[in-house]
């Protein structure tokens, strides 16, 4: 529906960046609510819709997943494969946000359909920047199907 949040899923173990993140997108001027999720078993209990997460109206679809790679429980790429091989899933766009700039990482993203791949910079200001250029990206001008 048309004037609703956008709500963003964001699955990251590190509460500064978590933090830094949330900060960023709620100083958009477009509706957001983000829903965070500390490892990947968590985030795909939810997309999936296990256990607590079992009522389609406490689980909401999110319109885009920004995913770290170095997560517990269950890694990044599994759960970027997971969200792509599921039909009520894959067309959600994915965003990889990590620090690792390995060239494996990065190809396996891209096997398994990631819709973008941004390493996290070191510094904050850096980092508050990508951030901002994320927001405004796929949360602003990036059409997408609502769900």
């Amino acid at each position: 529906m048309i004037g609703e949040p956008i709500l963003v899923m964001l699955v990251e173990d590190n509460a500064d960046h978590a933090e830094l993140v949330i900060r960023t997108m709620e100083s958009h001027h477009i509706s957001t609510k983000i829903q965070h999720f500390a490892d990947g078993e968590s985030a795909l209990d939810y997309l999936l819709r296990r256990g607590e997460y079992h009522n389609a109206e406490n689980s909401p679809r999110p319109q885009i997943i920004l995913l770290d790679l170095r997560l517990p429980r269950v890694d990044g790429l599994e759960v970027l494969r997971v969200i792509k091989e599921e039909d009520e899933l894959k067309s959600i766009p994915v965003v990889i946000l990590t620090t690792s700039e390995a060239e494996r990482d990065l190809t396996h993203a891209y096997k398994h359909y990631v819709n973008s791949y941004l390493v996290k910079p070191v510094g904050f200001e850096d980092f508050s920047h990508l951030m901002n250029d994320l927001g405004y990206y796929w949360l602003g001008w990036n059409k997408q199907i609502r769900a």
